[in-house]
């Protein structure tokens, strides 16, 4: 099995870290977090009866930002990524201009509100989102069963991109009328192969919701983990915490 990337086990802060999941979703960012022994509110337009973290307000996440996120320790966004994806920009932008369907673009208004917190913060998105490509995590990396790439803008510290490991197989099911075995499961869609709900608990890492669509949407609580522990490590020089 891959070894997880590594970085300076750094102990957390003297105090108790509180950090705003904004886009929270179901809470695969927060319970990375809390694994730390982190304090996360999240905040989402929608409700999440399902949300892990130990405070949630619905609303709408760039105000909340704007209006209380100087009030926390660390910033955690991910914007919805339905219209960030190459796919949609590129080979489906036809049919989705043809069929008037838009999506959102929320992560230059998100930098923008996070800006005014003057908090440290990441903002996580799909690969051909306009999220800075400060670091990039893959779920082989820390020998998750599926792979999920995903890019994190880094505002206010900075951390070393860990090694991508190479992949060990296919992602399994059937693509382009082929089907293929392989040591990952696809966390999106359904059919041909898709992975259930339970091969998508197992493959991320959470084990508080059945939601299969907010399954899908979820980040594995790994990678933020990996996030904190970054950050912590980063603050090593001015703070003398042990790593």
């Amino acid at each position: 099995m891959t070894q997880p990337a590594r970085i300076p086990r750094a102990r957390s802060l003297d105090r108790s870290v509180r950090v705003l999941d904004a886009y929270a979703c179901i809470g695969g960012a927060a319970r990375g977090y809390q694994r730390l022994g982190w304090h996360v509110t999240g905040v989402d337009i929608e409700p999440q009866p399902d949300y892990c973290g130990d405070d949630f307000h619905q609303g709408d996440a760039i105000a909340f930002i704007r209006a209380h996120g100087a009030e926390f320790d660390f910033i955690h966004a991910s914007p919805p990524c339905q219209g960030e994806g190459a796919p949609t920009k590129g080979t489906n932008a036809a049919r989705n201009k043809a069929i008037g369907r838009t999506y959102p673009r929320l992560i230059a208004p998100t930098r923008e509100a996070l800006k005014t917190t003057g908090r440290p913060s990441v903002i996580e998105n799909v690969p051909g989102s306009e999220v800075r490509k400060d670091i990039r995590l893959c779920g082989e990396q820390f020998g998750l069963a599926v792979l999920m790439h995903r890019y994190f803008e880094l505002g206010g510290w900075t951390a070393e991109q860990p090694d991508h490991p190479k992949h060990r197989g296919y992602v399994r099911g059937c693509r382009h009328g082929e089907w293929r075995e392989g040591p990952y499961v696809a966390a999106y869609g359904k059919g041909g192969g898709k992975a259930t709900v339970e091969e998508i608990r197992a493959a991320k890492g959470i084990d508080w919701s059945t939601d299969h669509f907010r399954l899908r949407e979820a980040l594995p609580p790994a990678y933020t983990e990996w996030i904190g522990l970054a950050y912590l490590a980063s603050l090593t020089p001015r703070l003398g915490v042990a790593a």
